[in-house]
């Protein structure tokens, strides 16, 4: 990578399957650098399937070797027990690249939306399609968590330096 551009991974978690993307930024331009899904299988013990989605992100950000992470925010919904399950993903996550040295922001799903197609309320093909076309892709990334989850470095590249959590160091400070 040359001076001055920092690669981000994006994630969207989610216990059946965490999007993840990568891009990288000179601070004007953004680059695609690849984007998949870990996914997980529902008949498995919840401690195997976070295990899963641990390993699977620390290959990947061995294979990509990001600078910063973020994340997409929890969104509360009706259903609660899916929530509480995102949220064990989303601990598990931090705790990775936490252990990893990698700084990991978080942004809100509408702050996602705002970033990526303009407005807060827009919908998936909205976003899926401006993340195609600021990204120079031929086509939409597959799956949508895919797409969610470049969406939010995305998201990333363009509020750096407003919203970055540093990390301590190994002595707590």
């Amino acid at each position: 990578m040359s001076a001055g551009v920092v690669r981000v991974l994006g994630v969207d978690p989610g216990l059946a399957s965490v999007g993840w993307g990568v891009v990288d930024t000179d601070g004007v331009h953004l680059f695609y650098r690849g984007h998949g899904c870990i996914s997980t299988l529902a008949n498995r013990d919840m401690s195997d399937r976070l295990a899963t989605i641990r390993d699977g992100l620390l290959a990947v950000a061995d294979e990509y070797a990001p600078a910063e992470v973020a994340m997409e925010g929890l969104f509360f919904s009706r259903n609660v027990t899916s929530a509480l399950k995102v949220s064990e993903v989303r601990g598990v996550i931090r705790l990775a690249f936490r252990d990893r040295g990698i700084a990991l922001s978080e942004y809100l799903p509408n702050a996602v939306k705002q970033a990526s197609a303009g407005s807060a309320s827009a919908g998936k093909a909205d976003v899926q399609a401006f993340i195609k076309m600021v990204l120079g892709l031929k086509t939409v990334p597959k799956p949508d968590h895919a797409a969610d989850a470049l969406a939010v470095a995305v998201c990333h590249c363009q509020n750096r330096g407003w919203q970055v959590n540093v990390l301590p160091d190994a002595s707590g400070r």
